[in-house]
């Protein structure tokens, strides 16, 4: 999981993979400056490596590599409960898109992208997370199931841990603190991500179907689409 509860600027560890050194060279100085902690990586295995020897809170990772590419990478980091990840990619169609938030990306930018525009997603990356935070054993039950806020956990009613990315996590969260209510994209948007997110109406449906596959266990609906109006999650939350 992340590796820091603190996400100023002059805390937060960053990585940054990409195998063009010119772009990795240019990513670290422009973030180094605003006082993030950066490290840099040629490469998924170089990655790993880094990984393995130090917290990381946040992963740039570009998508056309050798060897293993960044998709890939990607859905091994947030399947293993890594930190978040900004996928930066040459491919920058909608399908693009959204195939990175299917493997679990939190943020894709198409290149080129300026280091501003790339600090500005940092930063809203690292606040959201930052966010996020709640007391130790706030948790919500439903038909069943218990999400953790403290700890970012979700239990099938067996007492299984499932696995959610930080997005699937956020829009959970969001449902169980207003079940039994239809809520539109744009403010599920704005509760999952802020006010200022740059994410868009198609990344939203990517979650929730993302989030319907995991919760489908015992066949139960859990979240229901109002046409022309968003989604609706079906059972009452209880706090604990």
């Amino acid at each position: 999981m992340l590796g820091s509860n603190d996400m100023t600027g002059d805390s937060a560890r960053l990585l940054v993979v990409d195998d063009d050194r010119d772009i990795r060279m240019l990513l670290a100085s422009s973030l180094g400056a605003r006082g993030y902690q950066v490290e840099t990586a040629a490469n998924a295995r170089d990655m790993d490596d880094i990984l393995a020897r130090k917290p990381i809170d946040l992963i740039i990772l570009d998508v056309m590599m050798p060897g293993e590419d960044g998709l890939s990478a990607c859905r091994r980091i947030v399947g293993n409960g890594g930190p978040e990840v900004i996928l930066l990619s040459a491919l920058g169609e909608e399908q693009d898109r959204i195939l990175g938030l299917e493997v679990g990306a939190g943020h894709y930018l198409p290149k080129p992208c300026s280091p501003r525009e790339i600090l500005a997603t940092v930063r809203a990356a690292l606040r959201r997370r930052g966010s996020a935070a709640v007391p130790v054993g706030e948790a919500y039950a439903f038909e069943g199931w218990r999400i953790d806020l403290g700890s970012h956990e979700l239990f099938d009613p067996d007492g299984v841990l499932v696995g959610l990315t930080d997005g699937e996590f956020a829009v959970l969260r969001v449902f169980v603190e207003r079940p039994r209510r239809v809520l539109s994209r744009e403010a599920l948007l704005s509760a999952a991500r802020g006010p200022d997110s740059d994410a868009y109406d198609r990344a939203i449906d990517v979650q929730v179907s993302r989030l319907r596959r995991k919760l489908r266990a015992r066949g139960e609906e859990i979240i229901r689409t109002v046409r022309n109006e968003g989604y609706l999650f079906v059972p009452r939350a209880v706090r604990i």
